[in-house]
């Protein structure tokens, strides 16, 4: 598949002329909004968005490279459009957009093995675009409707889907492919298991230790946590989160926070007891979670309210708030290195 790619240049005079003149912190909080069509650059430390650039239409999920200095927005539309955004998040300006052919529908994203991996609902796929060459090297077929969120492991020999019509998440593993390829080099081969979990199952994360993996079902307000190893789930909590938009785990593994668009609260459960420990009043609903790698506090994006909230993990209480722009919703983590 060949990826086109084109440059807007009024997009890049838009995005030249973001606010300040400060240079792009390290780290930097990235916060999409849906509405305004813009990524926000956010200072942690101040809690100001020092740039804005434009993301292209219907951003819904954003990540960085490695490096920090670039990020990767993928324009959904719900399956009517099929780009990425690519953003230069030094300089602060659109780079380019990648033409996804007829992978549409692109939601969720990670970054992994040097490469930007996303769903396509539409096309009930996966694919993998490499920055290096600039195409789209790899795509695999879930089978499953509304392929939405993914997660790949760091060493690319694990990929997690959710799966949110079908009710399911999907685990697919690099296997020995039993053949050679060019020069004699072994070639490798996918497996898929598909996992039955609840109605609406969104978001999802793993635990730290690699070990679980929690996943949110919206429909039916509970929580499914699978076994990794087995790929069995092991035990449903009747955990009254209906609307369930995203879940993640503190970075120590012990916390578990649930957002809501249909609640005014976030859901908060210990990971060992697998009890709640707290409803926090964040305001009429909440999409995006992204953790400080520090595991000191926990951003929270209030997409009804046009704010992203900021939560204290000791005191489990909101100590700020970010304006980072109408519906808030993705949000990431770039650190320069």
């Amino acid at each position: 598949m060949k990826t086109r790619i084109a440059v807007t240049l009024l997009a890049s005079c838009l995005g030249a002329a973001a606010l300040h003149g400060q240079a792009t912190p390290s780290p930097a909080l990235l916060a999409l909004s849906k509405a305004d069509m813009t990524l926000a650059i956010v200072d942690p430390a101040t809690l100001k968005v020092i740039g804005r650039v434009p993301s292209g239409p219907d951003p819904h999920e954003v990540v960085a490279s490695a490096d920090g200095r670039v990020a990767y927005i993928t324009n959904y539309g719900g399956g009517a459009y099929n780009t990425l955004t690519i953003v230069d998040l030094v300089n602060r300006k659109p780079m380019q957009t990648v033409d996804l052919g007829a992978l549409r529908g692109p939601h969720g994203l990670d970054y992994a093995g040097g490469k930007v991996w996303f769903t396509a609902e539409a096309a009930k796929a996966i694919g993998s675009y490499d920055p290096a060459t600039n195409k789209i090297d790899l795509v695999l077929g879930t089978g499953q409707n509304r392929t939405h969120m993914i997660v790949v492991s760091q060493d690319l020999k694990r990929i997690v889907t959710s799966n949110v019509n079908s009710a399911t998440v999907t685990f697919i593993d690099r296997v020995a492919g039993g053949g050679r390829g060019p020069g004699g080099a072994p070639l490798s081969d996918w497996d898929e298991t598909v996992v039955a979990v609840g109605r609406g199952a969104e978001g999802f994360d793993m635990s730290p230790d690699d070990k679980e993996l929690w996943v949110a079902n919206a429909q039916d307000g509970t929580i499914s946590i699978i076994d990794a190893a087995t790929r069995r789930v092991t035990q449903t909590l009747a955990a009254n989160v209906n609307g369930a938009n995203r879940l993640k785990f503190t970075p120590d593994g012990k916390l578990v926070f649930i957002s809501s668009l249909r609640a005014p609260d976030v859901a908060i459960f210990d990971a060992a007891t697998r009890r709640e420990v707290k409803r926090l009043k964040v305001g009429r609903g909440a999409a995006g979670i992204q953790m400080t790698p520090d595991g000191l506090h926990v951003y929270v994006a209030c997409s009804p309210d046009d704010y992203i909230a900021v939560v204290d993990v000791k005191s489990l209480e909101v100590v700020g708030r970010i304006e980072a722009g109408r519906q808030p919703d993705g949000l990431a983590w770039a650190a320069r290195r």
